[in-house]
């Protein structure tokens, strides 16, 4: 038998490399525990949020014992959390789609100054001030989306100029001016709803007549609800619907995205255009949470939301993420906050751990983006 023929007999066979005649084999062969984590990772990258989460709950509850496992201090954490939880899910869809946008804590601010100013200053009712924040918000999304798109500007550049453009009209619109709580209460209360206080004891207590003891010392607001409604329908718009397959397909590989058929422009405003809106729903959130409207609130609101997107597991470079690691993000970073302040560290110990956690969220996403290579 000629040696050709003896090399394609020993193919068919699957012989391995090691005996004479074989073939190489394309499979690896055994892979070690750090390859299968980084391939368990890059399958489930919401999990490593969860394992933060986890360790920093079990740190400081040793690190702040009595204080920091409270009901009441958990139902603080997630007050706090609610409004950059909410721009979180706005930035995640952008985020997606690999772009970035530094606006979407102005268009909150500009938003609740148009609803609150509408109603209280101009004496508009509140059935149409409501819908016109919304739909300001709506409107500079879909700015955003329209120029990104069609004049092929990148999302950091287009929406550091949008940032400016749309404060400038903040500024503009407000003249400056906070309109007071009382104000607000009287003329609109409608918009201070999202900061009605639940407590949750005593709503199962008294309407269904369970004694639920571990709810006891849970103080929430209506605001934390509108948050996991707004997660909710999001989370089901990116999972269960065409549109949320073309936001992942348009930032994994715009190109192959384009060759299947996606409308990879009409895709990116409607991201952009629904982040708007969501950043609306989040300045109604605000005005609940501080109880009037001021032009100067959320000043931290851009950066705060990335850091929860880039801590709950979202992929800078787009394709690779989920609402429910935003979600997380945002409780991790009010966790440690929190658990510092309560172990009675400075504030700058505080940033200096966030900014921790932002570095090392990118590297191990950097990390476990070499197994899609």
């Amino acid at each position: 038998m000629s040696d050709n023929a003896t090399g394609s007999a020993a193919a068919e066979r699957g012989l391995p490399p090691s005996e004479p005649g074989g073939v190489a084999s394309f499979e690896e062969a055994d892979r070690g525990p750090i390859r299968r984590m980084q391939e368990f990772l890059h399958r489930f990258p919401t999990s490593i949020p969860f394992i933060v989460l986890l360790i920093g709950v079990v740190i400081f509850s040793f690190a702040a014992p009595g204080k920091f496992l409270a009901p009441f201090n958990f139902s603080l954490i997630l007050q706090q959390v609610t409004i950059i939880a909410i721009l979180g899910v706005a930035q995640t869809l952008v985020i997606l789609t690999a772009g970035i946008d530094l606006s979407v804590g102005v268009i909150m601010i500009l938003a609740s100054v148009v609803m609150g100013r509408t109603a209280v200053v101009y004496g508009v009712p509140v059935e149409i001030a409501f819908p016109l924040g919304l739909l300001a918000g709506l409107a500079c999304g879909f700015v955003n989306g329209v120029i990104v798109t069609k004049l092929r500007l990148p999302p950091f550049i287009v929406t550091l100029g949008t940032w400016s453009i749309f404060g400038a009209l903040n500024v503009w619109y407000s003249k400056s001016e906070t309109i007071r709580q009382a104000d607000v209460q009287e003329t609109a209360p409608f918009l201070q709803w999202t900061g009605t206080i639940i407590k949750p004891y005593d709503f199962f207590s008294n309407t269904l007549g369970l004694d639920l003891v571990f709810l006891k010392g849970w103080v929430l607001n209506y605001g934390s609800v509108v948050m996991l409604i707004v997660a909710a329908v999001i989370w089901y718009v990116l999972n269960k619907t065409a549109f949320g397959r073309h936001v992942y397909a348009s930032g994994d590989d715009p190109d192959a995205a384009r060759l299947a058929g996606i409308n990879t422009d009409r895709a990116l405003i409607g991201v952009y255009a629904l982040a708007g809106f969501i950043c609306a729903i989040a300045a109604w959130v605000l005005i609940g949470r501080i109880g009037g409207v001021s032009p100067q609130a959320g000043q931290t609101a851009n950066l705060d939301s990335i850091t929860a997107v880039v801590i709950g597991g979202t992929s800078l470079f787009g394709g690779r993420g989920s609402i429910v690691g935003t979600l997380v993000g945002a409780l991790i970073v009010g966790v440690f906050r929190n658990g510092l302040a309560l172990s009675g560290l400075e504030l700058l110990w505080q940033d200096f751990a966030v900014g921790v956690l932002i570095i090392v969220a990118v590297t191990i996403d950097q990390w476990i983006r070499k197994i899609s290579s």
